[in-house]
């Protein structure tokens, strides 16, 4: 399982500009079953977004076509980790040490 942290490069009136794509984007990962939740962080200064993948080259390249990354409006930071105890409606997401 992966966090994406953008962290916003430019003021907030330039990432609204693209706020339409980048939800856009959002529903097309959403439907394809690799994005479970995202949000604004608090304060507005970037979002998170919790999904699931094969591989972290596979996320570190769906996440080069957001349209805020391809705008340069925002940063990625990437984490990987072992989701080994889930809420009940994660369970499909559940992973082992092993």
């Amino acid at each position: 399982m992966f966090v994406l942290e953008l962290t916003y490069t430019v003021p907030e009136e330039q990432v609204d500009a693209l706020l339409d794509a980048h939800v856009s984007w959002l529903d097309t990962h959403y439907a394809a079953g690799v994005f479970l939740a995202s949000g604004r962080k608090v304060p507005r200064d970037g979002g998170i977004i919790l999904a699931v993948a094969d591989s972290r080259a596979q996320v570190e390249a769906l996440a080069a076509t957001d349209p805020f990354l391809v705008a340069k409006v925002a940063e990625y930071r990437i984490t990987e980790f072992l989701a080994t105890k889930t809420a009940p409606a994660l369970d499909a997401h559940r992973q082992s040490l092993a």
